[in-house]
């Protein structure tokens, strides 16, 4: 009988003249902890200098001025706990009231305005035209500059008694003077500026407006419908997350109003807030308590209030979007 060849098993990935190759081992438990924590410290790292930013310049702040709300501090002396002496003092001030009502006023008329002349001009640069560029940055420029002070300063001496304004209202012959001298008419000068200041809810319009689906224009004109029933069954429903967005960022600034109402009602000098407190929106009120009057513990819980009342706007206005907001998945 022959002898019986036997052959050894070949191993899988392994020759002769080839490298051997097996199975990648799976890095350790320990060395993927060591990696995650070289990655966190690096991130930390990086993040450090907001956090310090945050922590030093906002959140510090933010506890001070809640401990200061139930003080009486004027900046000189120790703080003097009073409990809720300060909002039981605000609640009855007539002056604060009548901050609040002119605050109110501000965002109920100014901020629409501005919302609407907006959206009428995006409308318009939405379209192609010649030049479409140049008039987008010149309606935007006003964005850029409208907070400034110059920019206050100026706005201030067009509406002056015998200024551009006045001049114009003596041409068409009316004889109201001044709105800055005025009590009643100068908070219209500030509703004027804050709606030359359109062109960054403009821009965000503009954005929302290209994403309006074509095809939706051409079958609404295959229908009949015209440019008003497009405008308000096509243009608004698919720009609506774009129109909630502006009325909340629009809304808070415009419940933050200081500057241009400090500058254009007089300043400092005994008129901070316009002539008989004509231009006293709450942040200019809040500004006198605490820098003129230096009462820093009313003016603290002045600002809390502040900080609570913009809250609940905002969750009103979060409340509020399920019912006319829509989104592409179909939801509200």
């Amino acid at each position: 009988m022959g002898s019986a060849v036997t052959h050894a098993p070949a191993m899988e990935g392994l020759t002769d003249s080839g490298p051997r190759h097996g199975p990648v081992k799976a890095p350790r438990p320990a060395a993927l902890k060591r990696r995650s924590r070289r990655e966190n410290l690096a991130g930390y790292l990086f993040m450090s200098p907001w956090i310090a930013g945050f922590l030093l310049l906002t959140a510090g702040p933010m506890v001070a001025s809640l401990y200061f709300a139930f003080t009486d501090y004027n900046l000189f002396d120790a703080p003097r706990w009073i409990g809720l002496d300060n909002f039981s003092e605000m609640f009855g001030d007539p002056r604060w009231r009548h901050s609040v009502r002119i605050t109110l006023w501000y965002v109920v008329v100014g901020t629409p305005i501005k919302l609407i002349a907006a959206l009428g001009v995006a409308l318009l640069l939405a379209q192609k035209r010649r030049g479409q560029a140049f008039y987008r940055a010149a309606f935007y420029a006003p964005s850029l500059i409208g907070a400034s002070v110059s920019v206050a300063i100026v706005w201030k001496a067009i509406f002056s008694d015998d200024a551009v304004v006045d001049r114009t209202q003596q041409f068409f012959g009316i004889d109201a003077g001044g709105w800055t001298g005025d009590p009643e008419l100068i908070i219209y000068s500030l509703v004027a500026l804050t709606v030359w200041q359109f062109g960054a809810p403009m821009v965000i319009f503009l954005a929302g407006l290209k994403q309006v689906p074509r095809e939706l224009y051409e079958a609404a004109d295959v229908d009949g419908a015209g440019k008003l029933r497009q405008f308000w069954n096509i243009t608004l429903p698919m720009i609506s997350p774009v129109l909630f967005f502006n009325v909340l960022l629009e809304t808070i600034h415009s419940f933050q109003i200081f500057s241009s109402a400090y500058i254009v009602g007089g300043g400092a000098g005994g008129n901070a807030c316009g002539p008989a407190d004509g231009t006293m929106v709450y942040t200019c009120y809040l500004y006198v308590q605490g820098f003129e009057n230096s009462r820093m513990g009313l003016a603290s819980a002045m600002a809390w209030m502040l900080l609570v009342a913009v809250a609940l706007v905002t969750a009103v206005l979060f409340w509020s979007q399920k019912r006319w907001v829509h989104y592409e998945e179909g939801g509200r």
